[in-house]
């Protein structure tokens, strides 16, 4: 996708206000009454978002996709870890 278009823009809001929703609500989840490592990745996610907006709106590309990368990759190990064959969701998607 080309960068700085309406587009790009668009669907870099809807990323990260998707992003937010999801890691203010992962903090419900909890394994018997407690936070999870991954919970770790939630609170990078609340942080790093709002540091990726601040970056790109001072004009600082490089550092805004750096971060926004980075808010990617931690989906993608967030998402292999809730998969984990012992975990539920492993279990219902994978049969575990």
């Amino acid at each position: 996708m080309t960068k700085g278009t309406p587009r790009h823009l668009g669907f870099g809001r809807v990323f990260a206000i998707a992003m937010l929703v999801t890691a203010v609500t992962s903090f419900w989840i909890q394994t018997s009454g407690h936070f999870s490592p991954i919970h770790i990745l939630s609170v990078i996610t609340l942080v790093n978002i709002p540091l990726a907006i601040w970056a790109r709106r001072f004009g600082n590309i490089r550092w805004h996709a750096g971060a926004m990368v980075g808010n990617y990759v931690g989906l993608l190990i967030a998402g292999a870890f809730a998969l984990a064959p012992y975990r539920l969701m492993g279990k219902v998607f994978l049969g575990g």
